[in-house]
């Protein structure tokens, strides 16, 4: 008779698993990417002057932000084809992960627009106006000053993202992409479920280690570039006494 706990099935799940990390590292690093990119974007319209950009940019937030991740999953891969369909365009064939990046996408850019918000406005806009009065340009001035220590205050928050984002893209499997998830529950399924924990015991272990190493990237760059901005937070103050 087996033995409900077999440390051998744990052993032999490792070597299995890990080269569908490679899956999971392409969804969760393209989500990253254009979630950034469509961030900037969203945050320009939050604090800009159009009250219809501003009001858009905030309803989508809360719209993303209030939509539990497997249901946004579900509206992305039966909702798109859908509207495609209209059109006459067939996207039955589109590989699964591309309908994943696109729900992480959209969750990503809500969580790190709302981040890059409120670590644009923790900086001290004087520091703009002192940089513009001794001679920067205002791009200058944003990208010497302003960016690098809203970069700086946004640094924890940015971490803490990619590691619910690679939590969160564990449900991938759910339609069928086989990422280290998908690997995990195939090798469940031929085990007739027998197993199971050891399987799950050693995926666990596996994401422990991505999101302690994540963890430990970002607490090194806070402390990095938190070095520079305490130089550039030195000279704002002496600019501050001597005027």
């Amino acid at each position: 008779m087996d033995k409900y706990f077999d440390s051998s099935y744990l052993w032999n799940a490792f070597p299995q698993l890990l080269p569908f990390l490679g899956v999971t590292f392409l969804v969760v690093g393209s989500s990253i990417v254009l979630g950034i990119l469509f961030a900037v974007l969203l945050v320009a319209m939050k604090l800009g002057k159009s009250k219809f950009l501003r009001a858009l940019a905030n309803g989508y937030t809360t719209i993303i932000r209030c939509t539990p991740s497997i249901v946004l999953l579900f509206l992305i891969y039966y909702g798109v084809p859908a509207l495609f369909a209209i059109v006459n365009i067939d996207l039955q064939n589109v590989h699964s992960a591309v309908f994943v990046i696109i729900t992480f996408t959209l969750q990503f850019t809500a969580m790190m627009s709302e981040i890059m918000r409120g670590a644009y406005l923790a900086v001290d806009k004087g520091q703009y106006e002192a940089a513009v009065s001794v001679g920067l340009s205002p791009f200058q001035a944003y990208r010497r000053i302003i960016v690098p220590q809203a970069f700086v205050v946004a640094l924890p928050n940015i971490g803490n993202g990619v590691i619910i984002l690679l939590q969160e893209g564990s449900l991938a499997y759910t339609i069928g992409l086989i990422d280290i998830v998908g690997k995990a529950n195939l090798m469940i399924g031929a085990n007739m479920n027998a197993h199971a924990l050891e399987i799950y015991l050693a995926l666990a272990a596996i994401y422990w280690v991505l999101s302690i190493t994540i963890e430990k990237i970002f607490s090194g760059l806070e402390k990095t570039f938190s070095k520079g901005k305490k130089t550039l937070d030195t000279a704002y103050t002496r600019k501050k006494e001597a005027a």
